[in-house]
């Protein structure tokens, strides 16, 4: 029987500790009802017998303490909240046993903002990892020898497991029960519990937001101009002259500052416009496209794809409810 162990850290959000256990029971569940042998043995694991999560809303009691459990399978980290370096720390003595466990042949998962523990174990250094759009320029800078991608929902590196945002963590989940239950289960628990399959991206949620959170004030003062001033298409060389610095200079300290070139930041300042302008406005995509200072349609539709996931007419469909009730 496969050994499961989730994580009940100080400060968790309950939904994804209570929904990763819901779905692993079921999975159990539905064998029993066909006459089979159930395949997990589900623990909740803690620092202590009794946890508050959900900021003191809720006390979860452990069915076992990190000690009672000399092997294990599969970790599941469940979202964190609050302040997450004290997070961190109020939850630093999982990481000698998430590590023993690890290299004793465990896997591990981290659900949403439970990326931030599992990343402060040194486990996902130089791997791919998702968490929360919201918190990405908060991981880059506390994790730079992770690789973030924020536009998925899951990775999945030699046993170490990433979700993105809040709820995508059912997807992760998902993903774990079909490597060991089957695909044909998989698709019974989504039935079940009405999950989307198959969701890849995050992107279409995301909403750009620039990081500012640092000390290079001309970059800043830069930021500050593009986001007011995107409509009339400053260039690299109009801004580094602008802020007395050499291109290449100019670019580089962007980019280190900022964790996107400058033509990048500009580009998603621009779709970030038009994204708010398709949600609520009533202009056609040609129209929202000359007011974020687009000409080109082609170059349009391609960059609001490559950041969002979905074509202006896609996004626009989804998202407005004018356009939803045509």
């Amino acid at each position: 029987m496969m050994h499961i162990s989730i994580l009940v850290p100080k400060g968790a959000i309950l939904a994804s500790l209570e929904g990763s256990r819901q779905l692993f029971a079921q999975v159990n569940q539905m064998i029993k009802m066909n006459d089979g042998e159930p395949i997990f043995k589900i623990d909740l694991v803690g620092l202590t017998h009794e946890t508050t999560v959900s900021g003191g809303l809720f006390t979860v009691n452990a069915t076992a303490l990190i000690n009672d459990i000399p092997k294990t399978n599969l970790i599941i980290i469940p979202a964190l909240d609050g302040d997450l370096k004290q997070a961190i720390e109020d939850n630093k003595d999982f990481i000698p046993w998430m590590q023993e466990q690890k290299d004793n042949g465990a896997e591990i998962a981290s659900l949403c903002l439970g990326a931030f523990l599992l990343a402060s174990t040194g486990m996902l250094d130089g791997k791919k990892c998702a968490t929360h759009w919201v918190a990405a320029n908060a991981f880059r800078s506390m994790f730079p020898d992770v690789e973030l991608i924020t536009e998925k929902i899951i990775t999945d590196e030699n046993g170490i497991y990433t979700s993105g945002g809040a709820f995508s963590y059912l997807n992760l989940i998902l993903h774990l029960i079909e490597k060991y239950a089957g695909r044909d289960m998989a698709i019974l628990i989504a039935k079940v519990f009405a999950i989307q399959l198959e969701r890849d991206t995050q992107s279409a949620f995301m909403i750009f937001q620039g990081q500012k959170e640092h000390e290079d004030e001309p970059v800043r003062k830069a930021q500050e101009f593009i986001e007011s001033n995107y409509k009339e298409r400053p260039t690299v060389d109009q801004l580094a002259y602008m802020y007395a610095l050499s291109r290449r200079s100019f670019e580089r300290r962007f980019k280190k500052a900022t964790n996107n070139t400058v033509i990048e930041y500009i580009q998603r300042v621009k779709i970030e416009a038009a994204k708010k302008e398709l949600e609520t406005g009533s202009k056609n995509v040609n129209e929202v496209m000359y007011e974020v200072g687009y000409t080109d349609t082609k170059a349009f539709r391609t960059t609001f794809k490559k950041i969002t996931g979905l074509s202006p007419l896609e996004y626009r469909n989804k998202y407005n409810r004018l356009a939803m009730t045509a």
